[in-house]
C-alpha cells in the first residue's frame, strides 16, 4: 500500500483504499463514481473527492473494480473487495 494521501480516505463511515500496485486503470470506479475517483497522470486510480459521493455510490463504485484493488473497511472489516 502507497503512502500517497490519494490511496487512502476515511468518509461515511468507511475507510477506502486504493492499492496502487494492483490498480491498473480500468476505470470503472472512475465511470462509477466520476466524484469520488480520478485516474492520475499514470492511468492509476485517486480519490477525487468522495465526500461528495453518497454512501451507495461510493461503495458501488468500490465494488466495480476488476482487479480487487479498492479495499473497503467499516469497523476494522473488509466489506469489499
Amino acid at each position: 500500500m502507497s503512502d500517497d494521501p490519494r490511496s487512502l480516505i476515511v468518509v461515511n463511515g468507511l475507510r477506502v483504499e486504493i492499492d496502487r500496485d494492483l490498480c491498473v486503470g480500468f476505470g470503472d470506479c472512475v465511470t462509477e463514481s466520476p466524484a469520488s475517483f480520478e485516474l492520475d497522470d499514470e492511468g492509476i486510480a485517486v480519490f477525487n473527492t468522495p465526500q461528495s459521493a453518497d454512501r451507495g455510490e461510493l461503495l458501488e463504485a468500490c465494488a466495480t473494480c476488476p482487479v480487487d484493488a479498492i479495499t473497503v473497511y467499516e469497523d476494522d472489516v473488509a466489506i469489499i473487495p
